[in-house]
């Protein structure tokens, strides 16, 4: 039985299509607002549940000279203007176990990076917030891995879960996607979303730096929705070939109009058709 987890006033695993996206990292309050904006209207157009998310800090860049974000206090204080500004619930990422009070006074849900997913400390400091906690799938872990890490939480004292799947590496530069982990993930009892842009991600790609295939974000989009997933995730910028981080993986507002429709399609149809699987 899948655990529905409600969020202001909706539910993550319900019956609508949730999306998590915004900028990769906080570059400005300038793009967070416009990146906030234009999320927040085409989603209520859609009538998907939304959650906006941006990082404080990326601390597992490739290079010591890659951007990391503004840090923990001045991007907590623009996510919460973000908050404010446009009434929508929030998602950030934390990277050590003192982070997670502090991110809590902002976020609605605290997101575990999927390289620091096993990090016992940091998951049980996560799960004493009383937040929701989305865990990202290490690219390291077969599915079923992910049930121990969950239990970590739930034993904490949280069972307010959700997980992200990003995909699987094999090394040279690449990820995998396994459309298998959605159905074995929820049937652990826990909504699964998945990464729609890191999934395409080059980790290490340009040397230095990852790269990406942003063309088959779609693609991976559509197939994830297709088998069964109860959300995405998309990494949103105003013009990603200028981002400062993430960029070659991200979307820019026109192709996120045409991602989310049609996801969120597929998702209806296969919910008004459900019984007949």
């Amino acid at each position: 039985m899948l655990n529905k987890i409600s969020l202001r006033n909706f539910e993550i695993g319900g019956d609508k299509l949730t999306i998590l996206a915004g900028p990769c990292a906080i570059e400005s309050k300038d793009i967070l607002f416009k990146t906030a904006e234009f999320l927040k209207t085409l989603t209520n157009e859609l009538d998907i549940n939304f959650i906006f998310k941006s990082s404080f800090d990326k601390a597992n860049r490739t290079s010591i000279n890659s951007y990391r974000g503004p840090g923990i206090e001045k991007g907590l204080k623009l996510l919460a203007e973000v908050k404010k500004e446009f009434d929508v619930p929030i998602v950030t990422d934390i990277h050590e176990s003192n982070q997670a009070e502090m991110a809590a006074e902002t976020a609605d849900i605290i997101q575990i990076p999927a390289f620091l997913c096993r990090q016992t400390d940091l998951l049980i400091a996560a799960a004493k917030t009383n937040k929701i906690v989305n865990i990202k799938k290490g690219q390291f872990l077969a599915p079923a891995q992910m049930k121990p890490i969950a239990q970590k939480v739930a034993d904490s004292g949280n069972k307010k879960i959700i997980i992200t799947d990003r995909g699987v590496t094999f090394g040279y530069n690449n990820l995998v996607t396994d459309m298998r982990a959605i159905p074995i993930i929820q049937s652990m009892g826990y909504p699964v979303i998945f990464d729609a842009t890191h999934s395409v991600q080059l980790p290490g790609g340009c040397g230095e730096s990852s790269s990406g295939e942003r063309k088959f974000v779609p693609v991976l989009a559509k197939a994830a929705i297709a088998a069964g997933a109860d959300g995405l995730f998309f990494e949103v910028h105003p013009n990603p070939d200028s981002a400062l981080c993430d960029g070659a993986n991200m979307i820019n507002f026109e192709q996120a109009k045409k991602i989310f429709k049609v996801c969120n399609d597929i998702f209806k149809l296969l919910k008004e058709s459900s019984n007949d699987f």
